[in-house]
């Protein structure tokens, strides 16, 4: 069989990363939907357990989304009963996200999903590669700190 084509494209670590990724997405979404959650609405979820109580507006910069997309995740889960939003009360001029004990509860099905995925995705690596890629991949993904 000859080799796959664009060997100098398949060579980059970029398109090996991007690969890498796009198989780790799908796993990490294909599990999430079993628990009937999408990617962007378990990012959000994790991220108003982390900062609870939080505005709306620093929600939207610390999951790095366009307010506008935000506002219509947080209405999806606000409207499965998985979060609330009551008016802030050091500034009653914005709203102030918080878990459900629902959401934490899914929240906690979906982490265990997505560690199985990510379980999945590394499967070929043995422990101590695992913990050498991780390391390797938060230095050069800029997210050290």
């Amino acid at each position: 069989m000859a080799d796959a084509p664009l060997p100098a494209i398949r060579s980059l670590p970029s398109w090996l990363l991007g690969r890498a990724a796009a198989r780790g997405r799908a796993l990490v979404a294909e599990a999430l939907a079993a628990e009937g959650m999408k990617m962007w609405h378990h990012v959000v979820l994790s991220a108003v357990r982390d900062l609870a109580p939080v505005a709306q507006a620093d929600l939207a910069r610390s999951v790095r989304l366009d307010p506008k997309d935000v506002v219509g995740i947080l209405n999806d889960l606000q409207s499965a009963g998985l979060l609330v939003r009551a008016p802030d009360p050091e500034d009653r001029r914005k709203n102030a996200v918080s878990l459900t004990g629902e959401g934490a509860r899914l929240l906690k099905r979906c982490e265990k999903a997505a560690r199985e995925a990510a379980d999945e995705l590394l499967a070929p690596l043995s422990p101590a590669e695992r913990e050498q890629f991780m390391g390797l991949l938060t230095r050069i993904s800029g997210t050290e700190g």
